[in-house]
């Protein structure tokens, strides 16, 4: 910004920023999509500049000005789950928080803002949206079952890909609370590095992540994934059903984290080594074409939490 622009005329133009923003999200296709993960950056940058209290306000404004444009449930969802994130990014940048602590309670905000708009719209729409977008999946579905069996397939295969896409549905059904925390976590990551690159842009100082190989996640969910395979079992054999679903959440969220810290062990291995960029790429694309490999590089991640096999055998002991 330049500097003789006064304060109000800064908070202005980064809410006429904003709104545009907004509107591009909506009316641009494909487009879009990629313009909603700046949304937040314009309040970001208001926040850290003159703090929360003019980052909410300006939010604010652009909900109303949206709301009038567009309407109340697309206002609602953008601005809660995008960009309410913005402004706790930047109140975080200007208290100096190191940037762990700046995505975690950006990833925090984000969560809640994702399970608040979805209860929000669900009232303002008297639907259930989740159980909406499951049925249009289904009719999805049945359309094109219906559309092989017209042209001849065979309909033992028909009735065997029927059944396996009711187990896959209803699996999702059951892991919506992972799959919302795993948007909300793409919502954060988004925040973060497009609020990140800008603010270079502009010369705020940002400060760092450490690099992937260094990456360490607490043991608490190693004792969490032991939770939930333990209530997995009781809730499959006891017939608890909400044991089962609250089991399998946390354990499949347990397995997604370990998965990310062993990839970061494999990281540090490739370091240690020193492989080239090839032999990483190959490295990777093993891993996650692997099924067996998947399961192997989550496990050893939870593990790693607890035994510390990477500072033991990669790093000395240091």
């Amino acid at each position: 910004m330049v500097r003789n622009v006064t304060p109000t005329i800064e908070g202005g133009l980064l809410v006429a920023i904003t709104v545009i923003l907004g509107l591009l999200t909506m009316y641009l296709p494909i487009v879009g999509i990629f313009v909603e993960f700046f949304f937040a950056v314009p309040v970001a940058v208001l926040t850290a500049r003159q703090g929360a209290g003019k980052g909410l306000s300006a939010l604010f404004v652009a909900f109303v000005l949206l709301s009038m444009l567009i309407g109340p449930v697309f206002a609602l969802r953008i601005c809660l789950s995008v960009g309410l994130c913005g402004v706790v990014f930047g109140w975080c940048v200007r208290r100096n928080f190191n940037a762990v602590r700046i995505f975690f309670m950006t990833l925090v905000v984000a969560s809640a803002a994702q399970f608040l708009s979805i209860a929000l719209a669900s009232v303002i729409m008297d639907v259930d949206i989740i159980d909406t977008q499951i049925k249009m999946l289904r009719e999805s579905f049945d359309e094109s079952f219906n559309f092989y069996e017209s042209i001849g397939v065979d309909k033992a295969q028909i009735t065997q890909a029927k059944a396996n896409t009711d187990a896959g549905l209803n699996l999702l059904v059951l892991l919506m609370p992972t799959i919302l925390m795993l948007s909300s976590l793409v919502n954060a990551v988004t925040v973060y590095l497009s609020s990140k690159w800008f603010f270079a842009k502009l010369n705020m100082k940002t400060p760092h992540m450490p690099a992937f190989a260094e990456w360490q996640f607490p043991s608490l969910f190693f004792y969490l994934a032991i939770v939930g395979g333990l209530g997995l079992y009781w809730g499959s054999t006891r017939g608890w059903t909400e044991i089962y679903e609250t089991a399998l959440n946390v354990l499949v969220m347990s397995l997604i984290i370990g998965f990310v810290q062993g990839l970061s062990i494999l990281s540090a291995l490739a370091n240690r080594y020193k492989f080239s960029k090839l032999a990483r790429a190959l490295m990777y694309a093993v891993v996650f074409l692997s099924p067996f490999l998947l399961q192997l590089t989550a496990v050893w991640g939870l593990a790693d939490m607890v035994f510390d096999w990477r500072n033991k055998f990669l790093n000395g002991g240091r």
